[in-house]
């Protein structure tokens, strides 16, 4: 179904002088925030009619962004070359677009083939470009789609819900002075040693060091890289649960699942390895912790790892147990490793091992899962959203887990697979071994 958007505005707004941020001007970028992606992570939701007016949306998002102020900065660059964020209030974009279509006949028929006319598009990073971007299109029916695009390198996917939650509370009361304020102190991600010890060969796995020993991936064109969604019901949840027997959580046996069918659809020789590449929050991990609502990145990798042939013929409790036995070894020790490699690196330029367009993991995975998360119940005033969009994913092998906007105890997997293995998976993915 061919659907014609049209932007009709755009343009930077900022948070009023007086409420402006009235803390430090220049924020270092932390070594979280260098291993993140150096690009900008879009989300789209869709609500049904009746939505709040465009205007309220404006002003509930002005109010809630001069509490998080690093999204109305700009990046800079010091005398010595490092990145750091500029909090001078230069403001967020706004993009206001209509659809030519009704929102449950869009919804109904094939999203994905306009999904990228529904979000800002950040073409390269620059000095003067917004750290948060913003696209408001409303269909004929009166319907809303809000697509959002922040860059990586400011926040984690923790960080934005917790932001996405305020501005949904700030439009829905009316009500900006009752919003809370984040945590802001990025200093308590960065406590050093001194001397600092890391113990941890981070130049490979966070970063990609002079020797590492990362795995070398392909780079696939991108019309190679296809986009599927798939729905699990609360009850195949519970069925996977069952299975595993000893408690386990939705996203491990979900993960467990997609792993297992995954690598199946990809024929790989079985004494290959295959790794998954699992984002891991750390702020309740750390000593002390950080408190939930700190607002930056505090995220690494989890790496459970298995050759081929035992993953495939393993059952579920024990494809589990690796899964939940790696991200525990993301513990405070850890942690404190990354942030003294940090130290030690700070004047050298580090390349994140992040994935970057085209790239195929094959024979790995990489997985976020938002499950955790609130996008699901944001409530700008007419209840949560009906669906969640997924942006393009051009990186073979990327998953994101969703919770289902319209079922509860379901989830959706959103994949990105070669299309060489599309069909493969397709056949195979709901069944449970």
């Amino acid at each position: 179904m061919a659907v014609s958007v049209e932007i009709t505005r755009k343009a930077v707004l900022r948070p009023s002088p007086e409420s402006a941020w009235g803390g430090a001007k220049k924020v270092p970028i932390t070594v979280f925030d260098r291993a993140s992606t150096d690009g900008y992570i879009p989300t789209v939701f869709a609500w049904s009619s009746p939505a709040p007016t465009n205007g309220t949306l404006k002003d509930g998002l002005l109010a809630t962004v001069a509490r998080f102020p690093h999204l109305a900065g700009r990046f800079a660059v010091d005398n010595n070359g490092r990145k750091f964020l500029h909090l001078n209030n230069a403001g967020v974009l706004v993009i206001e677009a209509t659809a030519r279509a009704d929102l449950a006949t869009a919804l109904a028929h094939d999203a994905s083939a306009h999904i990228a006319e529904l979000y800002p598009k950040a073409e390269k990073v620059r000095t003067s470009e917004p750290i948060f971007q913003v696209q408001l299109t409303r269909y004929t029916c009166g319907g809303l789609v809000i697509g959002m695009a922040s860059h990586h390198q400011v926040a984690d996917g923790q960080s934005m819900s917790g932001f996405s939650a305020s501005w949904a509370t700030a439009v829905r009361t009316k009500n900006s002075a009752a919003l809370p304020s984040p945590f802001l102190d990025r200093g308590a991600t960065d406590n050093p040693r001194s001397p600092p010890l890391p113990a941890f060969d981070h130049g490979s796995i966070e970063f990609k060091g002079e020797h590492s020993s990362s795995r070398s991936y392909r780079v696939l064109p991108l019309d190679r890289i296809k986009n599927l969604a798939l729905h699990f019901p609360g009850e195949f949840v519970a069925e996977l649960k069952a299975r595993v027997g000893a408690p386990c959580s939705t996203f491990q046996c979900l993960l467990a699942h997609a792993w297992k069918k995954v690598t199946a659809a990809r024929d790989l020789a079985p004494d290959d390895f295959t790794q998954v590449r699992v984002a891991v929050n750390c702020r309740g991990r750390a000593k002390p912790p950080v408190p939930m609502d700190f607002f930056g990145n505090m995220v690494l990798w989890a790496l459970p790892r298995m050759r081929v042939q035992d993953l495939l013929s393993s059952s579920y409790p024990t494809v589990v147990g690796v899964i939940r036995d790696a991200v525990a070894r993301v513990n405070d020790e850890y942690i404190q490793s990354f942030v003294d490699f940090g130290e030690a690196k700070r004047d050298m330029k580090l390349a994140s091992t992040a994935a970057t367009p085209g790239m195929a993991f094959c024979p790995d995975l990489e997985v976020d899962s938002w499950l955790g998360f609130g996008f699901h119940n944001l409530d700008f005033g007419g209840g949560p959203p009906c669906a969640f969009l997924s942006p393009d994913l051009p990186i073979d092998g990327v998953m994101i887990l969703v919770p289902s906007c319209a079922a509860k105890g379901g989830a959706h997997l959103f994949v990105a697979l070669d299309h060489e293995h599309v069909q493969a998976f397709k056949q195979i993915c709901y069944s449970i071994e």
